[in-house]
């Protein structure tokens, strides 16, 4: 597969597996995830998804829960779109946010100084 195919394939993932945990996902601790992004290997074995939550006190019990869903999004996944190997889904938490967030607070820190 070329990586147009591959960035594609990681674009539809993303936006799939965001409106499945939207819409079927029953689990409270799901709600207020949000998919950031989507790689997926050059074999399309395995897939990491990137994940943030809203509540940061709850990004531990998020990470259990999307793990015990995990089962149910591959299988909702393989019905939504049609390739002959679903991959297997890794949730990993985005950092970058939390980092952007930071980088922004030394920048006013240094601002009002």
């Amino acid at each position: 597969m070329t990586n147009v195919k591959i960035e594609r394939l990681n674009h539809t993932y993303q936006e799939e597996i965001s409106t499945i945990l939207m819409r079927e996902i029953k689990d409270q601790d799901i709600k207020f995830v949000t998919i950031t992004g989507v790689e997926v290997t050059s074999d399309l074995s395995f897939a990491k998804v990137y994940y943030t939550v809203l509540d940061q006190t709850k990004k531990d019990s998020t990470q259990k829960a999307l793990e015990k869903a995990s089962s149910f999004i591959r299988t909702r996944l393989a019905d939504k779109v049609e390739i002959r190997h679903t991959p297997e889904l890794h949730f990993i938490y985005d950092k970058s946010i939390a980092y952007g967030e930071h980088i922004e607070e030394i920048i006013k820190e240094i601002n009002e100084k």
